[in-house]
């Protein structure tokens, strides 16, 4: 099956190093530049010229999208990847998914910052959050075999300040929109935990187009919220979808432009052409969002 939505991620001038960066930290692995900036651009953007524009990562056949641009916009922890290492996947040896997930826990916090230790947690042996060089929030777990399989990549949303209790809503209306989709196991607060009241989601899963997503509700009080850091590309059969999905979703109209919208709880979308040629032309379609992003979306 395709990936019909592929996270997108702002890097700042440095998505080549990036990509390379996850293809030497991650087995099964791949990095490639897919769209450059033309020799000639605008003075503001002069440092671009003949650059990246795009970087296609696979992760174990999953895809991200690593966007080269400026410091306009940078990912932070609201839309994390959960990295979900099944022994199952080792042939059953629990070491050596251990021993996977802590040689790419060293590689990515190298110059990165810890947000949660890796250690035991009642939900897993062992656990870890961090946040790497370039600003990327990795969730890494060494999964229950026992469980239902889960793929090795799976986004994260947080819903916190403003969005903070509205994750099991969030859900509930992204699942609305696509075909192959549901919400799935939720668990909840049991008692008022910081600004999470008693039955928001403490962690929840659900499915959008058939891929996994998870979602939590914040348990503490955060400085930061969705931003154009991280967006999720939504790749369109046709124009009755783009319509569609972009009248549903679209909830900020200063944020519009050219694919891109912000939906009622904040999240970056794009929705484009899924056929390539039109997904070449939405590239090129960059140079023009980012040529208006100081007037456009810094506003929003």
């Amino acid at each position: 099956m395709s990936q019909k939505i592929v996270p997108n991620i702002w890097c700042t001038g440095d998505a080549q190093e990036a990509g390379e960066f996850y293809a030497s930290v991650f087995d099964d692995t791949t990095s490639a530049v897919t769209s450059t900036y033309p020799d000639e651009v605008p003075d503001w953007q002069a440092a671009f010229a003949g650059q990246p524009l795009t970087v296609d990562v696979h992760i174990d056949g999953y895809q991200l999208v690593l966007i080269n641009a400026g410091d306009e916009f940078r990912p932070n922890p609201s839309i994390s990847f959960m990295l979900n290492f099944d022994p199952l996947v080792f042939g059953g040896d629990a070491e050596a998914a251990r021993a996977s997930l802590d040689a790419a826990w060293k590689q990515l916090t190298d110059g990165g910052r810890v947000l949660l230790p890796l250690q035991e947690y009642p939900f897993s042996p062992h656990y870890g959050w961090v946040e790497d060089r370039f600003g990327v929030s990795w969730q890494m777990l060494l999964t229950d075999p026992d469980g239902e399989p889960r793929p090795f990549v799976i986004p994260q949303l947080m819903f916190a300040e403003d969005v903070e209790g509205r994750a099991r809503e969030a859900a509930d209306f992204y699942a609305s929109l696509f075909d192959d989709s549901g919400v799935g196991f939720i668990a909840e607060y049991p008692q008022q935990t910081g600004p999470a009241a008693p039955g928001d989601v403490m962690f929840g899963e659900f499915r959008l187009a058939g891929q996994w997503f998870s979602m939590m509700d914040s348990a503490v009080a955060q400085d930061f919220s969705f931003t154009c850091g991280v967006s999720l590309e939504v790749r369109c059969e046709d124009q009755a979808e783009i319509d569609r999905l972009w009248t549903a979703l679209s909830a900020v109209p200063e944020a519009e432009q050219c694919g891109w919208l912000a939906d009622r709880y904040g999240v970056c979308w794009q929705i484009v052409p899924r056929t390539m040629g039109e997904l070449m032309e939405r590239r090129g379609a960059y140079e023009t969002l980012l040529g208006q992003t100081k007037i456009v979306i810094d506003e929003y």
